[in-house]
């Protein structure tokens, strides 16, 4: 069984900074690119970062970019969002999903597997 968690959310002040981290079991992680999405009340879910099965190539959406970092450990089968000088607009419930390819995709089609999300909120 795939099993995707996610950790680190919670609430901070503008400005300052958290990290997510997304344990994977039941696949084989390294083969598969992994992304981090976001969802806020009354938005379409959006892709952040994504990032491919090497962690050599990443994505980030124009608004992160800059501030977030995505990176993985293959050994520790987790991925991590690390996020900076948060604004109130980051405020979202944060998802990470596992891709069925090597390479990271922008659509939320292509990833197979989801966790439960992480509430982050931001305070101005």
């Amino acid at each position: 069984q795939v099993q995707l968690v996610e950790s680190g959310g919670g609430l901070v002040q503008a400005g300052g900074s958290l990290r997510l981290s997304c344990a994977c079991s039941g696949l084989s992680f390294s083969r598969n690119a992994m992304g981090w999405f976001r969802q806020s009340p009354g938005k379409e879910r959006e892709i952040v970062a994504a990032i491919d099965w090497s962690g050599g190539r990443t994505y980030y959406a124009d608004s992160v970019k800059g501030r977030f970092t995505i990176s993985r450990d293959n050994a520790k089968n987790t991925v991590y969002l690390q996020m900076n000088s948060l604004k109130p607009e980051d405020t979202a419930v944060y998802y990470c999903a596992a891709d069925r390819n090597l390479f990271w995709s922008v659509k939320d089609y292509e990833y197979d597997h989801w966790g439960q999300g992480t509430q982050v909120t931001v305070s101005s």
